[in-house]
């Protein structure tokens, strides 16, 4: 009764749970090769729209895609059974193939930065991520990317930044 089951007569009620429940929520950054500005303002919007629906492709729900000439920033939902280095992994390499239509040496660096955020502060990023082309007017790619790592609390190696 009441959705709880017995545990046989021993007297304690044990909790029934009929399904997993996940509200995982990325912020992922990464940039292209050397932070070279290779994406274009006229094709920018069409690979940040082709990032997001690579994600719902491979069953992310991306909230927000945007970034400048040499990096990307992605809020997502993933699932339980998302790897997140395989998700980025195949999300960089079909764009990469999108993207050398418009530029034919273009090229993704390896790794990536990635960072929890809380249900609450959802719009806060989204909108940190919807104007970037306003921000990185006073910042740079590289040193956005240290203070987002200090902010989370991740050390990192200052020779990749150079």
């Amino acid at each position: 009764p009441g959705g709880m089951a017995h545990s046989g007569g021993c007297g304690v009620k044990l909790g029934v749970m009929a399904s997993t429940y996940l509200g995982m929520y990325t912020h992922i950054v990464f940039a292209t090769k050397r932070r070279a500005p290779m994406i274009g303002e006229t094709w920018r919007e069409g690979l940040h729209a082709y990032l997001a629906g690579t994600l719902r492709g491979l069953n992310a729900q991306p909230y927000a895609v945007g970034g400048v000439a040499d990096h990307v920033h992605i809020l997502a939902r993933l699932k339980a059974t998302h790897r997140l280095a395989d998700l980025l992994r195949e999300t960089k390499k079909a764009s990469s193939i999108w993207a050398h239509q418009h530029y034919h040496a273009f090229a993704w660096q390896e790794g990536y930065a990635a960072f929890s955020v809380s249900y609450g502060h959802l719009r806060t990023v989204a909108s940190y991520i919807g104007n970037q082309e306003m921000h990185h007017q006073v910042t740079g790619s590289a040193d956005e990317l240290k203070a987002l790592l200090e902010e989370n609390g991740i050390e990192f190696d200052e020779r990749f930044f150079e």
